[in-house]
């Protein structure tokens, strides 16, 4: 698990994250609280145990309707995924799709299992 709480991940505005989706490529949203600002979340391919984990950090959203706080992949290979709580700890799996956003809530307390 990687956490930073520096001013680098200031507010996203509408329209400044760009999504790479199609054919084989999906994106991935995970919303979290805001007590989660900065923090970086960690992915795997869930078909690769073991495997490479990739991480993006959770920054604030500015939108029309208000301000939320997420995590976004903007191009993953389709397939279904794991996202980590912690460095051993699963907090669930997603599948992304070729050409859709997937969307994951973070849960609002660690799931069971090793910490």
């Amino acid at each position: 698990m990687h956490e930073h709480h520096h001013h680098r991940y200031g507010p996203t505005e509408s329209g400044t994250v760009m999504l790479d989706i199609g054919a084989d490529t999906g994106a991935l949203i995970i919303y979290t609280g805001r007590d989660q600002h900065g923090r970086e979340i960690e992915i795997s391919r869930a078909d690769e145990p073991g495997g490479k984990r990739t991480h993006v950090a959770v920054r604030e959203r500015i939108v029309r309707d208000g301000v939320f706080h997420s995590a976004v992949y903007p191009d993953l290979p389709a397939g279904r995924y794991t996202v980590w709580w912690d460095d051993d700890t699963p907090a669930g799996a997603i599948s992304v799709t070729g050409g859709a956003i997937a969307e994951f809530v973070w849960p609002s307390s660690a799931p069971p299992g090793p910490r």
